[in-house]
């Protein structure tokens, strides 16, 4: 059986929305390529950050919910996002972060160099020296050069980690290698890297303002994503019918640690229903949606792009 395809979007919550939107753009010079809601949650933004076009591996995407208080970390979560970026440009990044007064760190992930610094609102990510699929879009405020080219990896604590671990190689076809200090492990696939460290005796995290929500793997197509779906059935695990998100299908289930995953196709993609030339502009909602514009516009606070106007 054919595992994933490496990483295909991270989601996490946020706080306020225009100030996710002032750091991910303004700041870390990524593009908006989907202003859209939750579709569970309507009354709530769903944000989608990545390179010029959306390309799958490269989105981080975020629910805004100001109202919730920070999360708090402990087991059965992801705990930290890793974006490539280019290795030389890591002495640009530094400066750029502390200019705008992020508390930074050295450090390695994945046996890379990083650098390791929070968000606005708590989120821990990792900008660690590697290539990536992203393109660079003309319109950020970065230079080509040094712009994000898309997801890497993502950290994960779990009190146990013996079933995590089958579980990523056997059903999504991640590849081991143990990290030297014993209490965690390195997995690869395509490209993109999980490191599973052990944390016995370990509270659960409970998500909040700055959390993960969950990670979302590459698979080819609807047949791809169902025939994962009964590996994880025949674990015992309990995933969603494929659900129609509009611009990928979806099926979501829980890992034998508690962090949710989903598996999500390659397509339709984000330029399904906007010109590509303007993605992320305007509100848009999957067709099933469109009849709650009215009230979904009502109860959604206004935001602006960086530079643009509305």
């Amino acid at each position: 059986m054919e595992g994933t395809l490496g990483l295909h979007h991270v989601t996490c919550l946020a706080g306020d929305p225009q100030e996710n939107l002032d750091f991910y753009l303004g700041v870390l010079g990524l593009r908006l390529v989907k202003r859209s809601v939750n579709q569970d949650d309507p009354a709530t933004y769903h944000l989608f950050y990545a390179d010029r076009q959306g390309t799958p591996g490269t989105a981080l995407t975020f629910f805004p919910y100001p109202h919730l208080p920070p999360h708090r970390l402990g087991v059965g979560q992801a705990v930290e996002v890793a974006l490539a970026v280019p290795p030389e440009s890591l002495g640009y990044w530094e400066a750029r972060l502390a200019r705008y007064g992020r508390p930074l760190e050295r450090g390695e992930r994945f046996g890379l160099p990083a650098l390791l610094f929070p968000d606005p609102h708590g989120l821990p990510l990792a900008f660690t020296a590697a290539e990536g699929p992203g393109l660079p879009w003309e319109e950020s405020p970065v230079p080509p050069e040094h712009q994000v080219r898309g997801l890497l990896g993502a950290r994960i604590l779990e009190r146990e980690v013996e079933a995590t671990l089958a579980f990523l190689q056997g059903v999504l076809g991640y590849r081991q290698r143990q990290v030297g200090d014993g209490a965690g492990w390195i997995l690869e696939q395509e490209g993109s890297f999980l490191e599973v460290r052990a944390l016995p005796g370990g509270r659960r995290g409970t998500l909040g303002v700055g959390g993960v929500h969950h990670l979302a793997f590459r698979v080819r197509d609807e047949a791809h994503a169902l025939a994962l779906r009964e590996a994880a059935l025949a674990w015992g695990l309990r995933p969603t019918p494929l659900i129609d998100r509009f611009w990928f299908r979806s099926v979501y289930f829980r890992e034998p640690g508690g962090v949710l995953l989903e598996l999500a196709t390659e397509g339709p993609g984000f330029a399904v229903d906007e010109d590509p030339e303007a993605l992320g502009e305007r509100l848009v909602l999957p067709p099933w949606l469109e009849g709650q514009r009215p009230a979904i516009e009502a109860a959604l606070p206004p935001v602006r792009l960086p530079g643009k106007e509305g």
